[in-house]
């Protein structure tokens, strides 16, 4: 078992955006200058914590094993045909993806002797194909390559994990008229290090942004995952957010999945608030969380931690929430993830912002 996501995050490079653009007079608003944004936790599956929580090599293995069934079981194909369907129902301009897993298998099942290649899911790849048999395209502008876990288990392969957060950005006749100016990524700082039977491992987060431009206007927007299991990391990720993509005077869009929010006992999304952003998605509802293996049979969504920010002359005008209606179960029974989609559509700033 061993643990890429800083070198991978390393790897990933932070690119550097392009420089904020200079602020000109407004002009008078006009219709039709909207922008939809998704935030979208796809789920990986399982419960990595269970996994990592446990205390002897042999419960590892069993747990990793379980855990691949899960997911297994969780049918990430399937649900990619859901999160297209969101998609081709909501049209959104831009796609914040978490945990956009990628999961690799090696056999036989020897530990750290050689890295897993073979690819079984690929939650990104799933979801464009999805979309292409919808006649929609999207582009992967940015992807961060965050915790990369191996671990054996007792199937006879080892089983890869690689969280990935991934920025979409819309292709097709209404998206061709949205332009990437510049892309980056970067792993952040401060990140969680779990012990484990086989050593710590490091939970590697960060954040994807890109510069675009549509109709006149050039703005930010930043996808992100925060730390879930610690609030001063979860609050030093927040910062370092502050101090870098979210620190422009360009118009900025934060979306992700920030484990804070409104009734969530952390400090995180006062301070966003505090630096002058405004939550487009607040009257969209609750986000979170379906059970582990999706079978819930009702919505149990108890809190709002899936976010839509923005900041710098964007005017929220409508939002909605994917993912928590019964219609969108499959015929297993199934959500499309544990988390709902907030989808938010914003009327863009003013040319020159």
């Amino acid at each position: 078992m061993r643990a890429r996501g800083s070198a991978l995050a390393v790897l990933a490079a932070a690119v550097v955006l392009a420089p904020s653009a200079a602020a000109a007079p407004a002009e008078p608003e006009q219709p039709g200058r909207e922008l939809t944004a998704l935030s979208r936790n796809l789920y990986v599956g399982f419960d990595v914590t269970s996994v990592l929580g446990a205390t002897s090599q042999a419960e590892f293995v069993a747990r990793a094993t379980q855990g691949w069934l899960t997911v297994v079981a969780s049918d990430p194909e399937a649900r990619a045909e859901a999160w297209a369907d969101e998609i081709a129902a909501t049209l959104p301009d831009v796609v914040g993806l978490q945990e956009a897993a990628l999961f690799r298998i090696d056999v036989p099942a020897d530990g750290p002797a050689t890295p897993a290649e073979e690819v079984r899911f690929d939650y990104v790849e799933l979801l464009l194909g999805a979309l292409e048999r919808r006649g929609l395209r999207y582009d992967v502008a940015a992807t961060f390559f965050g915790a990369d876990i191996e671990a054996p288990t007792a199937l006879g392969f080892d089983v890869r994990l690689t969280d990935r957060d991934v920025l979409l950005v819309r292709g097709d006749a209404r998206g061709g008229k949205l332009r990437v100016r510049s892309a980056g990524a970067s792993p952040f700082a401060v990140n969680l290090s779990v012990p484990t039977v086989f050593g710590p491992i490091e939970i590697t987060r960060g954040w994807v942004a890109a510069d675009l431009r549509l109709r006149g206007r050039t703005f930010r927007v930043v996808n992100t995952h925060l730390e879930p299991f610690s609030t001063p990391i979860q609050v030093a990720q927040a910062q370092e957010l502050l101090a870098g993509p979210l620190g422009t005077s360009l118009p900025v869009l934060a979306l992700g999945d920030f484990n804070s929010g409104p009734g969530r006992p952390t400090p995180t999304y006062g301070l966003l608030l505090d630096a002058g952003f405004v939550d487009a998605g607040e009257a969209g509802g609750l986000t979170c969380c379906h059970a582990v293996d999706l079978r819930n049979p009702v919505p149990a969504f108890t809190q709002r931690i899936d976010l839509v920010l923005a900041r710098g002359g964007f005017k929220p005008l409508r939002a909605e929430v994917v993912g928590d209606e019964q219609a969108v179960r499959d015929a297993l029974g199934l959500w499309p993830s544990d988390h709902g989609g907030p989808v938010a559509t914003l009327r863009l700033p003013h040319p020159g912002r």
